[in-house]
Protein backbone atom coordinates (compact mmCIF):
# COMPACT_ATOMS: atom_id res chain seq x y z
CA UNK A 1 0.00 0.00 0.00
CA UNK A 2 2.84 2.13 -0.39
CA UNK A 3 2.72 5.49 -2.15
CA UNK A 4 -1.36 5.11 -1.10
CA UNK A 5 -1.87 6.89 1.53
CA UNK A 6 -4.51 4.34 3.84
CA UNK A 7 -6.82 6.00 6.15
CA UNK A 8 -8.22 3.98 8.82
CA UNK A 9 -12.57 4.19 9.01
CA UNK A 10 -13.57 0.60 10.76
CA UNK A 11 -16.86 1.65 10.98
CA UNK A 12 -17.16 2.44 7.02
CA UNK A 13 -16.32 -1.26 6.68
CA UNK A 14 -18.90 -2.23 9.44
CA UNK A 15 -21.76 -0.43 7.78
CA UNK A 16 -20.52 -1.59 4.16
CA UNK A 17 -20.74 -5.43 5.31
CA UNK A 18 -24.23 -4.53 7.20
CA UNK A 19 -25.12 -2.90 3.52
CA UNK A 20 -24.37 -5.84 1.53
CA UNK A 21 -25.60 -8.63 3.68
CA UNK A 22 -29.40 -7.01 3.81
CA UNK A 23 -29.13 -6.55 0.00
CA UNK A 24 -28.12 -10.66 -0.73
CA UNK A 25 -30.66 -12.06 2.04
CA UNK A 26 -33.10 -12.39 -0.37
CA UNK A 27 -31.08 -14.01 -2.92
CA UNK A 28 -29.21 -16.04 -0.39
CA UNK A 29 -32.15 -17.58 1.15
CA UNK A 30 -34.24 -17.94 -2.04
CA UNK A 31 -31.77 -20.21 -3.28
CA UNK A 32 -30.25 -21.71 -0.34
CA UNK A 33 -26.70 -20.70 -0.61
CA UNK A 34 -23.78 -20.90 1.72
CA UNK A 35 -20.84 -19.79 -0.18
CA UNK A 36 -20.98 -16.33 -1.71
CA UNK A 37 -18.89 -13.28 -2.09
CA UNK A 38 -19.81 -10.27 0.56
CA UNK A 39 -17.49 -7.56 -0.47
CA UNK A 40 -15.74 -6.55 -3.42
CA UNK A 41 -13.30 -3.88 -2.59
CA UNK A 42 -16.39 -1.44 -2.10
CA UNK A 43 -14.24 1.04 0.06
CA UNK A 44 -11.15 2.10 -1.39
CA UNK A 45 -9.47 2.64 2.02
CA UNK A 46 -9.99 -1.44 2.82
CA UNK A 47 -9.20 -3.13 -0.75
CA UNK A 48 -9.89 -6.55 -0.33
CA UNK A 49 -12.08 -9.36 -1.09
CA UNK A 50 -14.27 -10.81 1.38
CA UNK A 51 -15.71 -14.57 0.89
CA UNK A 52 -18.11 -16.54 2.72
CA UNK A 53 -18.06 -20.09 3.13
CA UNK A 54 -21.17 -21.56 6.09
CA UNK A 55 -19.58 -19.82 9.10
CA UNK A 56 -15.78 -19.02 7.19
CA UNK A 57 -14.87 -16.88 5.89
CA UNK A 58 -11.56 -15.77 2.93
CA UNK A 59 -10.29 -12.18 2.70
CA UNK A 60 -7.81 -11.50 -0.51
CA UNK A 61 -5.69 -9.01 -0.71
CA UNK A 62 -3.61 -8.58 -3.63
CA UNK A 63 -0.30 -9.04 -3.24
CA UNK A 64 2.97 -6.96 -3.24
CA UNK A 65 6.17 -6.62 -1.74
CA UNK A 66 5.38 -4.28 1.50
CA UNK A 67 7.64 -1.68 3.48
CA UNK A 68 7.93 -2.04 7.13
CA UNK A 69 5.74 1.48 7.08
CA UNK A 70 2.83 -0.56 4.76
CA UNK A 71 2.92 -4.09 6.74
CA UNK A 72 1.69 -2.15 10.05
CA UNK A 73 -1.17 -0.98 7.62
CA UNK A 74 -1.58 -4.33 6.81
CA UNK A 75 -1.97 -5.62 10.19
CA UNK A 76 -4.31 -2.25 11.06
CA UNK A 77 -6.49 -3.50 8.13
CA UNK A 78 -6.68 -7.32 8.92
CA UNK A 79 -7.50 -6.37 12.43
CA UNK A 80 -10.66 -3.97 11.52
CA UNK A 81 -11.56 -6.47 9.12
CA UNK A 82 -11.73 -9.78 11.76
CA UNK A 83 -13.76 -7.02 13.81
CA UNK A 84 -16.17 -5.62 11.04
CA UNK A 85 -16.79 -9.64 10.43
CA UNK A 86 -17.02 -11.07 13.32
CA UNK A 87 -19.37 -8.40 14.65
CA UNK A 88 -21.81 -8.27 11.16
CA UNK A 89 -21.40 -11.74 10.38
CA UNK A 90 -20.91 -13.58 13.40
CA UNK A 91 -17.78 -15.13 12.04
CA UNK A 92 -15.19 -15.55 14.92
CA UNK A 93 -11.45 -14.56 13.97
CA UNK A 94 -10.49 -18.02 14.37
CA UNK A 95 -12.68 -18.48 11.49
CA UNK A 96 -11.11 -16.15 9.18
CA UNK A 97 -8.21 -16.86 6.81
CA UNK A 98 -5.99 -14.15 5.20
CA UNK A 99 -4.41 -14.98 1.92
CA UNK A 100 -2.16 -12.54 -0.74
CA UNK A 101 -2.88 -13.39 -4.40
CA UNK A 102 -0.02 -12.78 -6.14
CA UNK A 103 0.39 -13.51 -9.62
CA UNK A 104 2.22 -17.42 -10.22
CA UNK A 105 4.33 -19.31 -12.27
CA UNK A 106 4.85 -22.96 -13.42
CA UNK A 107 3.57 -25.45 -10.97
CA UNK A 108 2.99 -23.00 -8.30
CA UNK A 109 -1.09 -22.91 -8.55
CA UNK A 110 -0.86 -26.66 -7.16
CA UNK A 111 1.54 -25.77 -4.54
CA UNK A 112 -0.06 -25.62 -1.15
CA UNK A 113 -0.22 -23.14 0.88
CA UNK A 114 -0.32 -24.70 4.14
CA UNK A 115 0.27 -28.88 3.48
CA UNK A 116 -0.63 -29.89 6.83
CA UNK A 117 -4.17 -28.75 6.01
CA UNK A 118 -6.27 -31.80 5.67
CA UNK A 119 -9.74 -29.78 6.43
CA UNK A 120 -12.44 -30.43 4.18
CA UNK A 121 -15.71 -29.39 4.79
CA UNK A 122 -19.18 -29.44 2.25
CA UNK A 123 -21.22 -26.37 1.77
CA UNK A 124 -24.51 -25.75 0.31
CA UNK A 125 -25.24 -24.39 -3.75
CA UNK A 126 -28.83 -25.76 -4.04
CA UNK A 127 -28.88 -29.01 -5.51
CA UNK A 128 -25.36 -29.72 -4.78
CA UNK A 129 -22.67 -29.58 -2.30
CA UNK A 130 -18.75 -29.01 -2.85
CA UNK A 131 -16.13 -29.93 -1.00
CA UNK A 132 -13.72 -26.72 0.07
CA UNK A 133 -10.49 -26.00 1.96
CA UNK A 134 -9.92 -22.66 3.11
CA UNK A 135 -5.98 -23.38 4.10
CA UNK A 136 -4.66 -26.14 1.77
CA UNK A 137 -4.10 -23.86 -0.90
CA UNK A 138 -4.77 -19.94 -2.40
CA UNK A 139 -8.12 -21.21 -3.97
CA UNK A 140 -10.80 -22.56 -2.22
CA UNK A 141 -11.68 -25.41 -4.63
CA UNK A 142 -15.12 -23.96 -5.66
CA UNK A 143 -14.92 -20.97 -7.80
CA UNK A 144 -18.09 -18.49 -6.55
CA UNK A 145 -18.78 -16.68 -9.90
CA UNK A 146 -19.64 -19.58 -11.82
CA UNK A 147 -22.78 -20.29 -9.93
CA UNK A 148 -25.32 -19.72 -12.70
CA UNK A 149 -23.52 -21.67 -15.33
CA UNK A 150 -23.92 -24.48 -13.11
CA UNK A 151 -27.31 -24.25 -12.59
CA UNK A 152 -27.60 -23.71 -16.13
CA UNK A 153 -26.02 -27.01 -17.16
CA UNK A 154 -27.82 -28.64 -14.44
CA UNK A 155 -31.05 -27.90 -16.49
CA UNK A 156 -30.05 -28.65 -19.79
CA UNK A 157 -27.25 -31.43 -19.57
CA UNK A 158 -29.78 -34.38 -19.40
CA UNK A 159 -28.66 -37.43 -21.68
CA UNK A 160 -25.91 -35.10 -22.86
CA UNK A 161 -22.28 -36.35 -23.34
CA UNK A 162 -20.23 -33.75 -21.59
CA UNK A 163 -16.67 -32.26 -22.23
CA UNK A 164 -15.41 -30.75 -19.06
CA UNK A 165 -11.95 -29.08 -19.51
CA UNK A 166 -9.65 -27.79 -17.12
CA UNK A 167 -12.51 -28.99 -15.01
CA UNK A 168 -10.63 -28.27 -11.49
CA UNK A 169 -11.76 -29.62 -8.50
CA UNK A 170 -15.11 -30.68 -10.81
CA UNK A 171 -18.16 -28.28 -9.48
CA UNK A 172 -19.30 -28.02 -13.36
CA UNK A 173 -18.89 -31.52 -13.94
CA UNK A 174 -21.14 -32.44 -11.05
CA UNK A 175 -23.73 -29.71 -12.07
CA UNK A 176 -24.00 -31.68 -15.10
CA UNK A 177 -23.87 -35.38 -13.97
CA UNK A 178 -26.82 -34.42 -11.49
CA UNK A 179 -28.39 -33.09 -14.59
CA UNK A 180 -28.43 -36.17 -16.09
CA UNK A 181 -25.19 -35.93 -18.24
CA UNK A 182 -22.33 -38.38 -18.93
CA UNK A 183 -19.48 -36.16 -18.04
CA UNK A 184 -15.75 -37.00 -19.19
CA UNK A 185 -13.48 -34.72 -16.81
CA UNK A 186 -10.19 -33.53 -17.55
CA UNK A 187 -7.12 -31.47 -15.73
CA UNK A 188 -3.47 -31.51 -15.27
CA UNK A 189 -3.40 -32.10 -11.70
CA UNK A 190 -3.86 -35.39 -10.05
CA UNK A 191 -4.96 -33.41 -6.96
CA UNK A 192 -7.71 -31.50 -8.52
CA UNK A 193 -9.07 -34.82 -10.05
CA UNK A 194 -9.36 -36.53 -7.03
CA UNK A 195 -11.15 -34.25 -5.50
CA UNK A 196 -13.58 -33.63 -8.38
CA UNK A 197 -13.91 -37.67 -7.94
CA UNK A 198 -14.59 -36.64 -4.01
CA UNK A 199 -17.41 -33.68 -5.19
CA UNK A 200 -19.15 -36.81 -6.99
CA UNK A 201 -19.51 -39.32 -4.31
CA UNK A 202 -20.82 -36.27 -1.88
CA UNK A 203 -23.52 -35.55 -4.71
CA UNK A 204 -24.20 -39.63 -4.80
CA UNK A 205 -23.20 -39.68 -8.66
CA UNK A 206 -21.71 -43.05 -9.33
CA UNK A 207 -17.72 -41.81 -10.58
CA UNK A 208 -17.64 -44.78 -12.15
CA UNK A 209 -20.56 -43.78 -14.47
CA UNK A 210 -18.00 -40.94 -15.70
CA UNK A 211 -14.65 -40.43 -16.88
CA UNK A 212 -11.84 -38.56 -14.81
CA UNK A 213 -8.12 -38.06 -17.25
CA UNK A 214 -5.06 -36.32 -16.13
CA UNK A 215 -3.39 -35.05 -19.25
CA UNK A 216 -2.56 -32.04 -20.90
CA UNK A 217 -5.53 -30.17 -22.21
CA UNK A 218 -3.55 -29.17 -25.26
CA UNK A 219 -2.68 -32.40 -26.64
CA UNK A 220 -6.02 -34.22 -25.46
CA UNK A 221 -8.26 -32.45 -27.69
CA UNK A 222 -5.73 -34.07 -30.98
CA UNK A 223 -6.26 -37.15 -29.48
CA UNK A 224 -9.83 -37.31 -28.86
CA UNK A 225 -10.08 -35.87 -32.40
CA UNK A 226 -7.84 -38.60 -34.49
CA UNK A 227 -10.50 -41.29 -32.02
CA UNK A 228 -13.43 -38.77 -33.65
CA UNK A 229 -15.67 -38.90 -30.01
CA UNK A 230 -17.64 -36.05 -30.31
CA UNK A 231 -19.57 -34.33 -27.48
CA UNK A 232 -22.93 -32.21 -26.75
CA UNK A 233 -21.64 -30.12 -24.69
CA UNK A 234 -17.88 -28.72 -23.99
CA UNK A 235 -16.78 -26.46 -21.23
CA UNK A 236 -13.93 -24.55 -21.84
CA UNK A 237 -12.75 -22.39 -18.60
CA UNK A 238 -8.75 -22.63 -19.04
CA UNK A 239 -6.44 -20.24 -16.82
CA UNK A 240 -5.11 -16.70 -18.45
CA UNK A 241 -1.79 -18.00 -18.36
CA UNK A 242 0.15 -21.56 -17.71
CA UNK A 243 3.48 -22.20 -18.40
CA UNK A 244 3.37 -25.20 -15.90
CA UNK A 245 5.98 -27.98 -16.60
CA UNK A 246 3.06 -30.91 -16.79
CA UNK A 247 2.56 -29.02 -20.15
CA UNK A 248 4.21 -29.49 -23.25
CA UNK A 249 3.74 -25.50 -24.49
CA UNK A 250 2.66 -22.98 -22.10
CA UNK A 251 -0.85 -21.31 -22.59
CA UNK A 252 -1.09 -17.54 -23.03
CA UNK A 253 -5.18 -17.57 -23.36
CA UNK A 254 -5.28 -13.90 -25.52
CA UNK A 255 -2.94 -16.06 -28.12
CA UNK A 256 -4.22 -19.24 -28.21
CA UNK A 257 -7.64 -18.97 -27.86
CA UNK A 258 -8.41 -19.07 -31.17
CA UNK A 259 -6.56 -22.63 -31.68
CA UNK A 260 -8.35 -23.95 -28.51
CA UNK A 261 -11.83 -22.89 -29.52
CA UNK A 262 -10.92 -24.78 -33.09
CA UNK A 263 -9.91 -27.81 -31.41
CA UNK A 264 -12.83 -27.87 -29.30
CA UNK A 265 -15.29 -27.23 -31.92
CA UNK A 266 -13.73 -30.33 -33.87
CA UNK A 267 -15.21 -32.19 -31.29
CA UNK A 268 -18.52 -30.80 -30.73
CA UNK A 269 -21.65 -32.82 -32.42
CA UNK A 270 -23.97 -31.54 -34.15
CA UNK A 271 -26.22 -29.65 -32.44
CA UNK A 272 -24.05 -28.94 -29.29
CA UNK A 273 -22.70 -26.23 -27.48
CA UNK A 274 -19.20 -24.79 -26.74
CA UNK A 275 -19.34 -22.95 -23.24
CA UNK A 276 -15.85 -20.76 -23.15
CA UNK A 277 -15.63 -18.14 -20.64
CA UNK A 278 -12.48 -16.85 -19.18
CA UNK A 279 -11.31 -14.25 -16.43
CA UNK A 280 -8.44 -12.64 -18.56
CA UNK A 281 -8.99 -8.86 -17.85
CA UNK A 282 -9.82 -7.28 -21.35
CA UNK A 283 -10.06 -9.93 -23.01
CA UNK A 284 -11.69 -9.74 -26.18
CA UNK A 285 -13.00 -12.54 -28.93
CA UNK A 286 -10.59 -12.49 -32.12
CA UNK A 287 -12.54 -12.07 -34.78
CA UNK A 288 -11.68 -15.30 -36.22
CA UNK A 289 -14.15 -16.93 -34.29
CA UNK A 290 -16.93 -14.54 -34.69
CA UNK A 291 -16.70 -14.71 -38.38
CA UNK A 292 -17.04 -18.80 -38.21
CA UNK A 293 -19.22 -20.14 -35.95
CA UNK A 294 -21.89 -18.77 -33.87
CA UNK A 295 -21.16 -16.50 -31.06
CA UNK A 296 -23.45 -15.49 -28.32
CA UNK A 297 -21.90 -13.43 -25.04
CA UNK A 298 -23.84 -14.60 -21.72
CA UNK A 299 -21.71 -12.94 -19.48
CA UNK A 300 -24.62 -10.99 -18.24
CA UNK A 301 -26.52 -13.61 -17.02
CA UNK A 302 -23.46 -15.71 -15.69
CA UNK A 303 -21.81 -13.04 -13.32
CA UNK A 304 -24.33 -13.31 -10.49
CA UNK A 305 -25.81 -10.68 -7.92
CA UNK A 306 -22.76 -10.89 -5.57
CA UNK A 307 -20.05 -9.86 -7.80
CA UNK A 308 -22.32 -7.15 -9.39
CA UNK A 309 -20.34 -4.66 -11.66
CA UNK A 310 -17.47 -6.46 -11.37
CA UNK A 311 -17.12 -7.62 -14.97
CA UNK A 312 -14.78 -11.25 -12.69
CA UNK A 313 -15.39 -13.08 -16.23
CA UNK A 314 -16.51 -13.10 -19.61
CA UNK A 315 -18.46 -15.67 -21.09
CA UNK A 316 -19.55 -17.02 -24.43
CA UNK A 317 -21.52 -19.97 -25.81
CA UNK A 318 -20.32 -21.02 -29.35
CA UNK A 319 -21.98 -23.32 -32.03
CA UNK A 320 -21.53 -24.16 -35.46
Amino acid sequence: MKGNTVNRDPSALKNRLVKNQKKLKSYLNKNQIKAYRIYNKDIPEYPYLIDVYGDSAVIYEQGKKLGEEDQKKREEHQTDIEVAISDVLGITANKQFFKIREKQKGNEQYRPLDPTSDEFFPVDEAPFKFLINLERYLDTGLFLDHRPLRSHLYLNSKDKKVLNLFCYTGSISVACALGGGIVTSIDMSNTYLQWAYENFLLNKLDPKIHSFYQADVLKELHVRKENKEFFDIIILDPPSFSNSKRMEEDLDIERDHPLLIRDCMNLLAPGGTLYFSTNKRKFELHRIITDHYKVKEISQWTIPQDFHQTNIHRAFTIER
